[in-house]
């Protein structure tokens, strides 16, 4: 495939990955307003934090690896065969994993009052089988992630949202006191209408004309199972590569709720606020960022030879180009979010959750959080491009920085959390994520080193936009503390207007003079536009 087409073809996928999140964003959103007036804080605090837990950790210990891995090989039949055989491994080591993280959460963790949160034992068992019926699935999602089958990808798990949180709303509403086992049902039909999605899917697809204007590597179902030829070693030991780190990166990942869980740092009820409001604060990162992300490593990574040297390599001047105004397009989102979320958090949280996220340290949460947004953002594209050129040593060396920064965070988080609460958390986070970006920075000023190339120049923001932003902090800073935080809902509405005339200030300034970026914007529109074309 061209690189102009790879670059089409993932503006596309990063599009309506965008959709895709912010319908899933959207949905958790409503589904979690909604079961805050019908179930405790204690057993949202139970499902969010500690069973969530389990079901990501499993999931994300049995086929992130796999997944860097295989999306990084060629399209020949024969290697997608011995990519196949290697992606089937990720359910066995589900099966592993799950014995081992069930027996930790039933045998070792304390289990919450069954009088608060009943339907503990069972739940664990129901999380553990979704995330199971989820990994079934990994062969058919890594194929069409590298196919770049859209369309189907969206409907598919749109459906399966909508599915899992009509199943969670008709349960709350008609049987509340079954607790725990509502939320545990509720993930199972997720992940299984998943799987019937994509098995369904691929009965039609593959042989058919769609599959021949792909030139898709499968012709029949039969060859979706394990069979010769067997894996390949290279390969395998590239996914040992990435295990070694997913392993690490999820520490880093989901840091906060392993402190929560494991050392009884907060209640379950302070757990449940800590969630919501991190749910809240994390809406647009998940909805824009982690998309963009995901759609852009596998650009990097089909454009660029991990293994060759950037002077033999023809794409390097695209890849230069693409990654500067990546970096400039998510540092403008990140300063905006961080501008206009620290002055509106009492308002979001009093719409969202009442006074019961409005009194307490839920303003403060939120406040910290959307500062760290801006790192999150920065951090997602300088890590995808790192990621997606690294050889395998240098993925084996990042290892022991990981392993570093897993040690600090864990260190840190519950030092800061004994000093702050929930904050320390947010802080904690900030210091690792700052450090994430300060390696990937030196790594992508290496790798470019020996070019005329500087992506890093995608930091230099226009002054007039820097301006705008201290000039509309200010103003919304002020116009909160004057109308928002004790006044009445018309008193609101008039911080809402401030806020909303500074945010189109604050964009007029973008259009106007960052010129360049907005011009980036636009050939991704219209390479988005001709992918949907064809």
């Amino acid at each position: 495939m061209a690189s102009e087409d790879v670059l089409r073809s993932a503006s596309a996928l990063a599009s309506y990955n965008v959709l895709l999140q912010g319908l899933f964003r959207v949905l958790t959103f409503f589904l979690n307003a909604f079961t805050l007036r019908f179930v405790s804080k204690d057993l949202i605090g139970v499902v969010n934090v500690r069973l969530m837990l389990l079901y990501t950790t499993l999931v994300f210990l049995s086929r992130e690896a796999f997944r860097r891995a295989c999306l990084s090989a060629g399209g020949t039949e024969q290697v997608w065969r011995q990519n196949i055989n290697l992606l089937w491994l990720t359910f066995p080591l589900g099966c592993a994993w799950g014995l081992v993280l069930v027996w930790v959460w039933v045998s070792v963790l304390t289990s919450p009052d069954p009088h608060v949160v009943p339907g503990y034992l069972p739940a664990v068992g129901l999380f553990c089988w979704a995330a199971l019926q989820e990994l079934l699935a990994e062969p058919f999602w890594v194929l069409a992630h590298a196919h770049l089958l859209i369309q189907f990808k969206v409907v598919a798990e749109s459906l399966a949202m909508v599915a899992k949180c009509l199943v969670t709303m008709v349960l709350v509403i008609s049987f509340p006191e079954f607790g725990l086992y509502i939320f545990g049902i509720a993930q199972c039909v997720y992940s299984g209408f998943l799987l019937l999605a994509y098995i369904f899917y691929f009965l039609w697809f593959l042989g058919s004309e769609e599959a021949e204007k792909k030139s898709f590597p499968l012709q029949t179902l039969s060859e979706l199972l394990p069979g010769r030829p067997m894996i390949y070693w290279k390969q395998a030991k590239l996914t040992w590569s990435f295990f070694k780190q997913s392993f690490l990166k999820q520490i880093l990942t989901e840091g906060e709720r392993y402190v929560m869980t494991f050392l009884n740092v907060l209640n379950f009820a302070d757990q449940g606020v800590y969630d919501i409001v991190n749910n809240l604060g994390s809406m647009v990162a998940r909805f824009l960022f982690h998309p963009i992300e995901e759609s852009f490593y596998v650009f990097f990574a089909k454009i660029l030879n991990r293994e060759q040297d950037i002077r033999k390599q023809k794409h390097v001047a695209l890849a230069a180009e693409v990654l500067k105004y990546l970096l400039k397009l998510v540092l403008v989102i990140g300063l905006i979010i961080t501008v206009f979320g620290y002055s509106f958090s009492h308002l979001a949280l009093h719409i969202y959750g009442g006074e019961s996220l409005t009194t307490g340290t839920g303003p403060s949460l939120l406040r910290c959080y959307s500062g760290y947004v801006l790192l999150l953002a920065v951090n997602g594209v300088t890590e995808c491009f790192t990621f997606a050129a690294m050889s395998k040593e240098e993925v084996d060396q990042y290892n022991f920085v990981m392993l570093g920064l897993s040690a600090s965070f864990l260190l840190l988080s519950y030092w800061l959390t004994g000093l702050f609460g929930g904050i320390g958390f947010i802080l904690a986070n900030c210091c690792n994520m700052a450090l994430r970006i300060l390696h990937s920075l030196i790594y992508i000023r290496r790798y470019f080193l020996p070019t005329d190339h500087f992506p890093l120049e995608g930091f230099r923001l226009h002054p007039a936009f820097l301006i705008s932003l201290v000039i509309s902090s200010a103003l919304t800073v002020l116009s909160e503390r004057t109308f928002c935080c004790d006044g009445g809902w018309q008193l609101r509405l008039v911080h809402a207007g401030v806020g909303g005339i500074c945010f189109l200030a604050v964009v007029a300034t973008v259009f106007t003079k960052e010129t360049q970026l907005v011009a980036f914007i636009k050939s991704q529109l219209n390479r988005l536009t001709s992918a949907g074309a064809c």
